[in-house]
């Protein structure tokens, strides 16, 4: 496959840089195959939960040691007790027997009981850090990878680092001890044939560490299909309406079987090369064990004999398990390398070190000072230009122009979303880049034109604008949103479960809900975009009288669609191309004639006039 791509690419143009350029790729990626060192990032989750991982080691140590001393009790019943024709006597061999096993029992539970509760734990725990984390990071990160492939990082290859911790090392470490005491105790009892074992031994290992290394890199393989399948899932499934109205399932279907299938055929290959390792294995300790025991039963004591025999089967029987654990870990590597990448990314917009914070109290003026910015991807198409917009405290201002002009971009950098390229954003006075993120946030409250509702009853909605909102608070918001009527008719009042994305409220339900909940977090600053483009005529007419009770005291920036908008600002800043064009109310900017005159023709029609 490679082959094929580096042939592919030395016929095109510039195919000298293109080659080294993939070539370059194809041995970072075989490098980073062979590289365990991303399962160190689990030390510091596992550190924290160091007494059950004491524990299962204690517990490890004590089944591991029982293990071994199971051939001990077998032998001394054979020579001793079946010789000795005293049934006293053979009973008390078979209790020393049962108390190895009762031994083997308690420790091997006691083992399984903390080594799967770190596992969990660990795997809980990175879990919460790692949700943690993508909460943090910022908007262009998304912007180059899919949400969908957050999710299987979050998802798949954390469940496949949990079963690595919480089972398959604790697989390899007792597979370890009793290979190393296995051998330990054959050199004791039978020097001249435990090289025989130790020539077994090497014989497995060499084709298992190359098997190993194909296994890891047919794993990553598996894992990178499987995250692009989740990926195009959480993309149909996301736009399911649109989906459906395009008629679309079958095509969506047949995309998503396809990626499924060559996750599919990516895991054969990987499930085909450890059977075949595993099967290598197997015939090479059948053959070697058969071998020594041939040799070992011209001179060996019955008891003798069979302490050998167990000892031989546990020791490379441990040597073929720890080829299958060998597979786990270089599972885990990959999994653990995707998750590493993820929790180092870092986010452009983040706090300084030392913030400015923002003047107390607020006042909610706004300046955008010559700003220039283009979106991540797209340097050559600016969103904004050298803009210039200043918002007097308490002053609502519509900002009207043709799809492109870049109204939306004003309210992400006022977010502070993204920083600007060029120029300066401030609120009451502070650059936002010297800003906290977090402050500057909480001193505004957004309503989109789709507002992202959530799945949880109407009060958790409302809650989200400000989780200390006393109950009063929260149904004054929503009657002042007009939607206490709609909300109160639900079967179960404000605590009424909503859905998904709240789809059982109607459009205008649920826009009237993000107002309300935009209301909840009374910040000094509203930022609404066409927060009434959902509403019939009767409901658009009852949510601009609420809004404009809720803009008094308050500096808002609206994107107006609708002239019923426009004529409650106290400014209109028409765009275009980025830019400020044209300033004023909405009669002096129709008799200019200019791009507000013509723009009010085609969105309001007559009713302009």
């Amino acid at each position: 496959m490679a082959s094929d791509s580096v042939a592919q690419v030395a016929g095109r143009p510039g195919a000298g840089e293109l080659l080294k350029t993939e070539m370059a790729q194809e041995a970072a990626r075989r490098e980073r195959q062979r590289d365990l060192r991303p399962l160190t990032h689990l030390i510091p989750y596992v550190r924290a939960h160091s007494a059950d991982a004491v524990l299962a080691a204690v517990f490890l140590l004590i089944s591991s040691g029982a293990t071994l001393a199971i051939p001990w009790a077998l032998r001394i019943l054979v020579d001793k007790g079946f010789h000795s024709g005293q049934p006293q006597v053979l009973g008390r061999y078979f209790i020393l027997a049962a108390g190895v096993v009762g031994i083997l029992a308690t420790a091997t539970a006691g083992r399984f009981f903390f080594i799967t509760k770190l596992g969990e734990r660990v795997v809980a725990d990175m879990r919460i850090a790692l949700y943690r984390h993508v909460m943090s990071l910022d908007q262009a990160y998304f912007l180059k990878v899919r949400t969908g492939e957050v999710l299987s990082r979050m998802t798949t290859d954390l469940t496949i680092v949990e079963n690595m911790v919480g089972s398959s090392i604790s697989v390899a470490l007792r597979n370890f001890l009793t290979f190393v005491g296995g051998l330990a105790i054959l050199l004791v009892i039978a020097p001249a044939y435990t090289g025989f074992v130790f020539l077994l031994g090497a014989v497995v290992l060499v084709p298992l560490f190359l098997m190993g290394r194909r296994v890891r890199r047919l794993s990553t393989s598996a894992q990178e299909r499987f995250a692009e399948a989740v990926a195009y899932a959480g993309e149909t499934l996301d736009a399911l309406e649109t989906v459906q109205a395009f008629g679309r399932q079958g095509r969506a279907s047949t995309r998503f079987a396809g990626a499924v299938e060559q996750a599919f055929r990516a895991s054969l290959r990987r499930i085909g090369a450890r059977a075949f390792m595993t099967a290598l294995v197997m015939v090479l300790i059948a053959g070697g064990i058969g071998f020594v025991l041939w040799r070992a039963a011209l001179s060996m004591s019955p008891g003798a004999l069979t302490q050998f025999v167990f000892l031989s089967v546990l020791a490379a029987g441990s040597v073929g398990a720890l080829g299958e654990t060998w597979g786990d870990v270089q599972k885990t590597a990959g999994a653990m390398d995707r998750i590493a990448e993820l929790l180092s990314a870092r986010p452009d917009i983040a706090a300084p070190a030392h913030p400015v914070p923002l003047p107390t109290p607020a006042r909610g003026e706004i300046a955008f000072e010559n700003v220039a910015f283009a979106y991540p991807g797209r340097p050559d198409l600016p969103a904004l230009n050298g803009f210039d917009l200043t918002v007097k405290p308490g002053e609502t201002v519509a900002l009207v122009g043709p799809s492109g002009a870049g109204k939306s971009t004003v309210f992400r950098l006022l977010l502070r979303f993204y920083d600007p390229l060029g120029g300066v954003v401030r609120i009451d006075g502070v650059d936002l880049r010297a800003a906290d993120p977090d402050q500057v946030r909480a001193r505004t409250a957004l309503v989109a034109q789709d507002a992202a509702l959530f799945s949880g009853s109407a009060l958790e909605n409302l809650r989200f604008g400000r989780e200390e909102a006393s109950l009063d608070e929260l149904k004054a918001a929503a009657r002042a949103a007009e939607a206490e009527g709609f909300l109160e008719a639900l079967p179960e009042g404000l605590e009424t479960p909503l859905g998904e994305r709240a789809k059982t409220l109607s459009g205008g339900q649920r826009q009237r809900l993000a107002i309300a909940r935009a209301l909840v977090r009374d910040a000094p600053i509203l930022l609404l975009d066409e927060a009434t483009s959902a509403l019939d005529a009767e409901n658009e007419r009852l949510v601009q009288r609420a809004l404009h009770d809720a803009m008094a005291g308050r500096t808002t920036l609206v994107i107006a669609h609708r002239l019923a908008t426009v004529l409650q600002a106290d400014r209109i800043v028409v765009m275009d191309a980025g830019k400020v064009v044209e300033q004023g109310t909405h009669a002096e900017l129709l008799a200019k004639g200019g791009l507000y005159a013509r723009l009010a023709q085609l969105q309001f029609g007559q009713e302009a006039a």
